[in-house]
């Protein structure tokens, strides 16, 4: 992975991210609970590269978010032959000082200056930084670093793997690597693609901010970035997961076959509708997000407006016991031996399924889900796996249901234990990327700053808690 390093003339035009629309409405800052207010937070701007002129809407987009900023911008550009960086470091730690930065953060050339500090010890506090500049061969340690980098950097030009081994260089738990890549070809095109030099996706859903808060969040970045995920689905889907529960064992609790125990011959079991947990998994099925989504959304008005015929629990005891029960406790123990805090609803989620096997999906004793055999039409997108959406509009719009011979469909609402997610791969080999050590992450998913789709590559990974008949 050798880089070739032509002068980024300033910063090409921002490339449109391929079917995720500009933002009109922002979803709402959340609220922290530990009083963190961006207003309060102090961002330094190394302007050098940063494209303050030539891609404004990258600081405007810092700017929005309410952080104080302060940006140096007299810093020459560092890429000229035999540039003495060392030179112009007192400016950048002048500002330091007066300043008193929260986070520094830098872009494209501006990688220069930020390792030039790193080497000199002049700043060891939290760093995002935007491109992987041919400077950063290694992360310091203690440090707390987002590295930002998209697949088609037309002047940074580096392997995925590469810049995977240069973020594991850092301290466990204290870096984290925000890639775009390209899903594997749909028709003639890709449904999403990787970001070029100048980052697009950083200036949708308030990314680049988030990314702030988790370089200043004082924990695990990476866990601080999923969490801001749940700003993108509606407060009553979150209490009606939060109602269902997180834990596959805690489904027992509403089981109806003989002592809960999910043995009976039958393992379907209708929901009456007048049921409060009727109400939990409607939520959640009708629920549309609160930002449009990346994917062509179509006739989004006639969702509302479906009717459905029937929900059913599965109650199958010997999957839930044999395989999600065994799966969701070593998830546990894997993330725990990472030093981290295992955490049902965040290593946990609810997302739905299309196949036209559902009865063999729900009735298999062992696993309804044999995702490295399973010849999903989606499969090359994102690699190998079994495919669940955040939303049930994408199966329906998909046409990943099962279509019934009366005309009505089905899909499935699953509990997934997805643990630590990367960003999937068309050229994954059902092996996923280390995270640290020998720890490797848990399942993949279309994009780090607001997935829509989680792929799954463990049998256990999922259990499908409810069938759901619409029509």
């Amino acid at each position: 992975g050798g880089a070739t390093t032509p002068q980024p003339p300033g910063s090409p035009a921002p490339s449109q991210p391929s079917l995720s629309p500009r933002l009109q409405t922002e979803p709402e800052p959340v609220p922290t609970s530990d009083g963190y207010d961006r207003g309060k937070q102090r961002v330094l701007i190394i302007g050098s590269g940063f494209g303050m002129e030539l891609n404004p809407a990258q600081f405007q987009v810092v700017k929005d978010a309410g952080f104080q900023i302060h940006a140096v911008t007299t810093l020459p550009n560092p890429e000229n032959p035999q540039f003495p960086v060392q030179t112009f470091l007192p400016t950048i730690v002048k500002a330091i000082k007066e300043f008193d930065p929260h986070v520094v953060v830098c872009a494209s050339k501006g990688g220069a200056y930020m390792t030039a500090l790193w080497q000199t010890g002049q700043w060891l506090g939290p760093c995002v930084i935007i491109n992987r500049h041919p400077t950063l061969v290694g992360l310091p340690k203690g440090v707390t670093v987002i590295l930002c980098a998209g697949s088609n950097d037309e002047y940074y030009q580096y392997k995925r793997e590469d810049i995977e081994a240069l973020v594991r260089s850092g301290t466990p738990n204290r870096s984290l690597l925000y890639y775009t890549g390209n899903s594997g070809l749909l028709g003639r095109g890709y449904t999403r693609e990787g970001d070029r030099h100048n980052m697009a996706s950083l200036i949708t859903y308030d990314c680049l901010p988030r990314l702030l808060d988790a370089a200043m969040c004082g924990g695990d970045p990476e866990l601080h970035l999923m969490q801001s995920w749940n700003r993108f689905i509606t407060p009553e889907r979150i209490e009606a997961e939060n109602w269902l529960g997180f834990k596959p064992h805690d489904l027992r609790r509403l089981w109806q076959s003989q002592d809960q125990k999910g043995m009976d011959e039958n393992v379907l079991f209708s929901v009456d509708t007048s049921t409060e947990e009727y109400r939990m998994v409607e939520t959640c099925f009708r629920a549309q997000p609160t930002v449009p989504r990346a994917y062509h959304d179509m006739n989004p008005g006639m969702w509302t407006h479906l009717d459905i015929l029937k929900i059913e629990r599965v109650e199958n005891g010997m999957q839930e016991d044999g395989n999600a029960e065994p799966y969701f406790r070593s998830l546990a123990r894997g993330i725990e031996n990472q030093g981290l805090e295992f955490r049902p609803g965040l290593h946990t989620k609810w997302a739905f399924h299309g196949s036209s096997a559902v009865e063999e999906i729900v009735t298999n004793p062992i696993s309804g889900f044999q995702p490295l055999m399973s010849g999903i039409r989606a499969a090359a997108l994102w690699g190998p796996g079994t495919y669940f959406a955040r939303d049930a509009k994408y199966v329906y719009d998909g046409g990943f249901c099962k279509l019934l011979p009366d005309g009505s469909k089905q899909m499935l609402l699953c509990l997934l234990m997805t643990g630590i997610p990367c960003l999937g791969s068309p050229t994954h080999p059902g092996v996923l990327p280390i995270r640290h050590g020998r720890h490797r992450y848990n399942s993949s998913i279309d994009c780090l700053s607001n997935p829509e789709i989680y792929v799954t590559q463990n049998p256990g990974a999922a259990y499908p808690a409810y069938v759901i008949t619409f029509a």
